[in-house]
């Protein structure tokens, strides 16, 4: 029996595995890299070791480390998540050498699949169907759009859509570049990409006793940068003689390798309904609760219980309901995705359902992993009613502290498409603008600010009071707010009983409080919740119209604010990973020319000239760390001729 378990992992998932270890008696060890080292991981652990460094090449990704903490801590047994070393055979067979149990597969059978070229020659060779490959040495307009990918781990990182052969060369050295940085393995393949295709995988589990369970399907077609958004189980819209051609396939897969515990087969559903495999993940998925629900097991108790050696039922239960999942992360989906640091000052999901995260209130989100900051998770009879429960649980949530994909999740879901199960990989490509228009409610969130905020805090010092409440006629007061670029100034005096709105007589004041103000407008009650602190600039505001994060605007401006035309701020924290080859001040450039590359969260992010001209500065250098608003370089527009 496994008695004390080592989680080779952060965050999310080592918080979940925790909890199930908990449960089932057993003691546990995290490891943290120095950010993580007052993580909520840590905090939840029985015992905690540090991987000094912050990068996870220097940590997360040092097995050496991993194994010496482990046995340090008397651990008995290794988990590795997912992520990092998760699908790393060499790190499996060190776990095994040095006397731990692997919660995981055989190190061969990840050795296998672990490699995706390796593992499509595997499946062909057993009869699956297969994309051909192609070489990214002899691409032809004809093999367009193609398809970069990773051969080595997964995540969407390494991975680049080609439309153009002007782009394959700078693609393929990004994506060589990601999978070497994410996976410690540079390897990259190409294979043609598959337009308003549908991601769908099969669960499976399987023991040492010669049982594997195919645990239905799940959808996973809603994706960002080929990472995954919003997953369902079991698949919609799928004929049952798919469905089982699905389940026979990867059970075909599993036993091709003798796999041992948790894995999932990946397939790509053409438009035309053919399947075509893709790889498989020798490890739990993120999106593994989805299966969880429908089937009432716990994934994670099976994997400890295989890796003890029991034996699985020769069957599965049966599946009840749908379930689905929505991954919320700290990024700008209207801003290329861009990643989002700082710290999360409030993290409240309510209604009935499954919350997984790494973070508490207070907790900071740094720049050196994935931005993912919750998985939320909806069970119910059916699909529409999850779908239902699930967007009504996000639009309530209140979420402080970093901007996030929580409007774009809750739109997603609601939207005609996803609602009537048209599912496919295209979806964020066609629909993303509109899912990203500002939320409306911005003005009425401005007036609910701006009242909250002239009312003095209890235990607030005497001037305020004082400057608060007044028995005779005060003069109006202003107060200005940003949200999504547009200024809302607000305009209210002070009188007897409540503030008064000026030039807003459609408006009447019902309450307000420091935290809380009541509007009724053309007869409709609104209650909306303001979280502020004076100390900082932003002021949120959530109610049924929406959630709104409110810049106040100072009466005077900054001049250290101010910036030179043409002036590249980094948009993120981050590393500078390239600069461009021969780039140097005094070089011309054109607009849209990438002139640097900054990784920040595991992915990499492209620095453009805004303009067309000359560059006047270049203040960046490869292997740089630079802080959010850096300025990086200038570029000098060229006049007009």
């Amino acid at each position: 029996m496994i008695r004390s378990l080592l989680v080779a992992n952060r965050g999310e998932i080592a918080v979940r595995v925790f909890r199930t270890a908990r449960a089932l008696g057993v003691a546990t060890v995290a490891v943290h890299s120095d950010p993580d080292a007052t993580a909520l991981h840590v905090r939840e652990a029985d015992a905690a070791v540090r991987l000094p460094g912050s990068a996870p090449a220097d940590t997360y990704l040092r097995g050496d480390l991993i194994i010496k903490a482990a046995l340090a801590a008397g651990a008995d047994a290794v988990h590795p998540g997912y992520g990092f070393l998760s699908e790393n055979a060499g790190f499996a067979r060190e776990v095994l050498a040095a006397g731990l149990r692997w919660i995981g597969p055989p190190p061969e059978a990840i050795e296998a699949m672990a490699s995706k070229t390796r593992a499509k020659e595997l499946m062909r060779a057993a009869g699956v169907p297969l994309l051909d490959p192609v070489d990214p040495a002899a691409v032809t307009p004809a093999d367009l759009p193609l398809l970069l990918k990773a051969a080595a781990g997964g995540g969407g990182r390494g991975m680049r859509v080609v439309r153009d052969l002007d782009g394959l060369k700078e693609a393929l050295d990004a994506a060589c570049a990601e999978a070497r940085s994410a996976f410690g393995d540079g390897e990259v393949f190409a294979e043609p990409y598959v337009e308003r295709g549908r991601h769908v995988e099969v669960q499976i589990l399987a023991d040492s006793h010669g049982t594997v369970w195919a645990l239905s399907t799940r959808d996973c077609s809603l994706q960002r940068r080929h990472q995954k958004v919003i997953e369902e189980a079991p698949a919609p819209g799928l004929p049952e003689s798919l469905r089982a051609t699905l389940h026979e396939a990867a059970v075909a897969a599993a036993r091709a390798v003798s796999y041992r515990g948790a894995g999932t087969v990946e397939f790509l559903l053409a438009a035309d309904g053919r399947p075509y495999f893709l790889e498989m993940n020798t490890r739990l998925q993120v999106e593994h609760p989805v299966t969880e629900a429908v089937f009432g097991l716990d994934l994670v108790a099976l994997q400890l219980r295989v890796a003890e050696g029991a034996a699985l039922p020769l069957t599965p239960p049966e599946p009840t309901g749908h379930a689905v999942e929505a991954r919320l992360y700290a990024e700008d989906p209207a801003q290329d995705w861009r990643p989002q640091a700082g710290t999360l000052h409030t993290l409240d999901i309510p209604g009935e359902v499954r919350v997984d995260t790494g973070f508490a209130d207070g907790d900071p989100v740094g720049i050196h992993y994935d931005p993912m900051l919750a998985k939320v998770v909806a069970h119910a009879p059916t699909r529409a009613e999850a779908v239902r429960a699930l967007a009504h649980a996000l639009s309530a949530a209140r979420i402080h502290g970093l901007t996030t994909n929580r409007e774009l999740l809750v739109r997603s879901l609601r939207h005609p498409e996803f609602t009537s199960g048209q599912l496919d990989t295209g979806f964020y490509e066609r629909h993303l603008a509109a899912l990203t228009e500002a939320a409306p409610g911005a003005d009425l969130a401005a007036v609910a600010a701006a009242l909250a905020e002239s009312v003095p805090a209890p235990g607030a010092p005497l001037t305020a009071r004082l400057g608060g409440w007044r028995n005779v006629p005060s003069q109006p007061q202003t107060r200005s707010y940003r949200a999504a670029g547009t200024v809302h100034q607000v305009r209210y005096r002070h009188t007897r009983q409540s503030p008064e709105l000026e030039g807003r007589d459609g408006i009447r004041v019902l309450e307000v409080t420091p935290d809380r103000v009541g509007l009724e407008l053309d007869g409709i009650r609104r209650v909306f919740h303001v979280k502020h602190n004076s100390n900082k600039p932003e002021v949120y505001v959530d109610s049924a119209l929406g959630s709104h994060t409110l810049t106040r605007v100072p009466r005077f401006a900054d001049p250290e604010d101010r910036t030179d035309p043409g002036s590249l701020l980094a948009p993120m924290p981050g590393t500078v990973v390239r600069v461009a080859e021969g780039l140097a001040p005094g070089a011309a450039v054109t607009a849209g020319q990438p002139l640097l590359w900054l990784e920040a969260m595991k992915m990499e992010h492209r620095i453009v000239s805004p303009a067309s001209g000359t560059l006047a500065a270049l203040h960046a250098v490869t292997g740089q760390q630079v802080e959010f608003g850096a300025l990086l370089a200038v570029v000098q527009e060229e006049s007009p001729a």
